[in-house]
């Protein structure tokens, strides 16, 4: 039998009135091997819109892959960057096209498009808008637990930063196939994309409520 890397995962996404956040861990799994511990989970489409990346890694980089070209080609047939909207309905459209052999992924993508937008697509291509907050992979209920608790609709793109690296923390904690050395954080608002690095994830994680 052949192993497939895989992403066991926590990944989450949390929508603020400014931003959207993405944040993700890093581990990367083959069978019960923890295969590695700093892989970025997150991946830039445009300069507005990015995706977490939860399943098969060569499923997700395929669909990744794809992604980049076909939105690059509408910017430059119809000289306007592609919505958020319709990047996550091309998406979908690619995961149901193949539901009968289908990709072992899942996404949540985030996006600005005039205001922050955050979707879920399930493997067979559902599209979920979500009005709060987005989670995915085996680290789902930790995950989930932490944003439940900790989400506020009017909360600050610092405070949903933080609440994104909480949310990972539990997962790590409590899903063995989660983990890494760090949490990958993406931050997307009007002026577009930028990536935490490391010490500033170390800092903000440190700072408490």
């Amino acid at each position: 039998m052949v192993l497939d890397l895989k992403t066991g995962t926590t990944t989450v996404g949390v929508l603020t009135p400014e931003a959207v956040i993405l944040a993700t861990d890093q581990r990367v799994s083959l069978g019960h091997i923890a295969y590695d511990d700093e892989t970025n989970k997150l991946s830039k489409i445009t300069d507005f819109i990015g995706v977490t990346n939860a399943g098969s890694v060569g499923d997700t980089m395929t669909i990744v892959r794809y992604l980049k070209s076909q939105a690059k080609m509408y910017e430059i047939e119809r000289e306007i960057r592609i919505s958020t909207k319709a990047l996550v309905t091309l998406m979908a459209n690619i995961l149901s096209g193949n539901r009968y052999y289908p990709f072992e992924v899942q996404f949540v993508v985030g996006g600005f498009t005039g205001q922050p937008e955050l979707y879920e697509v399930t493997p067979f291509g559902a599209i979920l808008k979500r009005d709060k907050f987005a989670v995915s992979g085996s680290g789902t209920e930790p995950a989930m637990t932490a944003l439940d608790l900790g989400y506020s609709e009017n909360m600050s793109e610092k405070e949903g930063i933080k609440l994104a690296i909480r949310a990972i923390s539990a997962g790590k904690r409590r899903d063995i196939f989660s983990g890494g050395r760090s949490v990958n954080v993406m931050v997307i608002d009007q002026k577009g994309i930028r990536e935490l690095d490391e010490k500033t994830v170390e800092k903000i994680s440190k700072e408490g409520n």
